[in-house]
């Protein structure tokens, strides 16, 4: 086990949590276990939005997202009224309804540059950056729900929300207060998804 002492002082900068920290367990397995199984798709939320400082702490909590060559490609637009208006007049009447589900809006985006491996490796840690955002909301009692509306894609919603063009839409999260408990749904056995190879 590596001694907190020995560790030098820039690998725990940032933020670093030295190893032994968490064998002390300051890590409860048993709460992290509970918090990705609790989670839940909510599409009925309170009225009131999340306020920065709680959105600032889920932004901050991604940017530890597993990522290749540290390149960061996740973009985090928080959507307000002008921006709102905007993404409901680009996806019509049949976006509007949904898009006044939560009081919160995040437009999640991911910047893609070099090659196509680094592409791909891109959009699986912006979606890393975003299943973080999900569960410390979860965490902290929201509702969430990760949503990828056709709007984002189209050329006036991009326009609404300033999405360029070397981003692509991986989706809007929603955000707020619990109003309702959901039922976990029905999950595959792990042993149908799962191959132990010799």
């Amino acid at each position: 086990m590596t001694d907190a002492a020995a560790v030098p002082s820039r690998a725990l900068d940032a933020g670093a949590v030295p190893s032994r920290v968490l064998d002390a367990g300051a890590l409860d397995r048993a709460t992290v276990d509970a918090a990705i199984r609790g989670r839940r798709t909510h599409k009925v939320y309170g009225r009131e939005p999340v306020d920065r400082e709680t959105l600032d702490e889920l932004f901050e909590l991604a940017r530890w997202a597993p990522n290749h060559h540290l390149t960061e490609p996740w973009r985090f637009r928080v959507v307000g009224r002008e921006s709102l208006a905007a993404l409901k007049e680009a996806g019509g009447p049949a976006d509007g309804d949904k898009l006044d589900r939560a009081p919160t809006l995040v437009a999640a985006t991911v910047v893609q540059t070099g090659p196509v491996d680094q592409r791909l490796e891109d959009i699986c840690a912006a979606s890393a950056a975003i299943y973080i955002v999900l569960l410390a909301a979860h965490a902290r009692g929201l509702a969430g729900y990760w949503r990828t509306p056709a709007v984002l894609g189209s050329k006036g919603g991009r326009a609404a929300l300033g999405i360029g063009e070397d981003e692509i839409s991986l989706g809007l999260i929603h955000l707020g207060p619990l109003r309702q408990e959901q039922k976990p749904p029905a999950r595959r056995e792990t042993a149908a998804l799962v191959s132990y190879l010799d």
